[in-house]
């Protein structure tokens, strides 16, 4: 049994005749009759009788007329619960992002989205990116805002913006003022408060210190961003941070850049590859990477 058959059934109860229900679903009588014929047999019983040259349905098929009709309603429920139409979509909607691009770069364009896609059940989850990528693959999260570079094959990523990381140190408190230069030996006895060594960020400063041929003094870690800028504030070391939340006035600290040498990060939004995407990631995906396609 099979819904197509129970839509052929419910129009001939509908029109009580074979001819009639046949126009209507355009099919032949002979389709029609045939439908009637296999879901009688499958169901072991007699639906429709003749008398004369008109049908007349059996008590069976009053009843199953009933369920058919209840059976008809919930798949039209199931399918409009998972239409894939981007302004109707009302399930939850799961986006991942960084606490620093959260805090600074994302604040306007949320407000935005949630203007746009109004019965959208938007959630945010701040983590890392190794955990939103893990989240992305699991399809705990529909999209991610991550940094790059990132080997994951199974995503689809859309590029957003460009971000420094800079070398932060302790000085007296400052009003906001041009970014230093730095030579690479000056940092070479320099104590370091760096992110944990299994992060996407840390990996990049590695990296970096790699290629200055330097071997730093990593005395703490942590995952927070504003954590060890204020740990670089209490005078306990110097950082390397993403500039974005070096921003504002009054921080006990200096921000440096590396003679020569300059390390970015890229930052995309990440979709887990899938044969059929949800039409409301596809759509947030697109607003936000305009809306994050100029600099603050």
């Amino acid at each position: 049994m099979d819904i197509r058959q129970i839509e052929v059934f419910l129009s001939v109860m509908q029109y009580s005749s074979v001819t009639r229900a046949a126009e209507k679903l355009y099919l032949s009588p002979g389709a029609v009759s045939l439908q009637l014929h296999n879901l009688a047999a499958e169901l072991h019983t007699e639906l429709f009788v003749r008398s004369g040259r008109h049908i007349i349905p059996t008590e069976q098929a009053v009843r199953l007329a009933g369920q058919a009709r209840e059976l008809l309603a919930k798949m039209r429920e199931i399918q409009q619960d998972f239409a894939n139409l981007a302004d109707e979509d009302a399930r939850p909607f799961h986006f991942a992002t960084g606490a620093t691009t959260l805090i600074h770069r994302l604040g306007p364009p949320l407000r935005m989205l949630r203007r746009r896609f109004p019965k959208a059940d938007i959630h945010v989850t701040v983590a890392a990116t190794e955990q939103m990528v893990a989240g992305l693959l699991d399809r705990r999260y529909d999209l991610a805002l991550i940094s790059l570079p990132w080997p994951q094959q199974d995503l689809t990523l859309l590029p957003l913006f460009e971000e420094e990381l800079l070398v932060v140190r302790p000085s007296k408190p400052t009003a906001a003022s041009a970014i230093l230069a730095v030579r690479p030996h000056e940092l070479a006895g320099a104590s370091f408060l760096l992110y944990p060594r299994t992060s996407n960020m840390r990996l990049m400063i590695d990296r970096f210190f790699q290629e200055l041929e330097i071997q730093p003094q990593v005395i703490m870690e942590a995952d927070d961003t504003e954590a060890i800028k204020r740990l670089v504030e209490a005078g306990f070391g110097y950082s390397i941070l993403p500039q974005f939340a070096l921003r504002g006035h009054g921080h006990r600290f200096q921000t440096l850049r590396v003679s020569g040498h300059r390390l970015v990060r890229q930052q995309a939004l990440a979709i887990a590859k899938t044969e059929y995407p949800r039409a409301l990631t596809t759509a947030v995906a697109g607003f936000l990477q305009t809306a994050l396609a100029t600099k603050p």
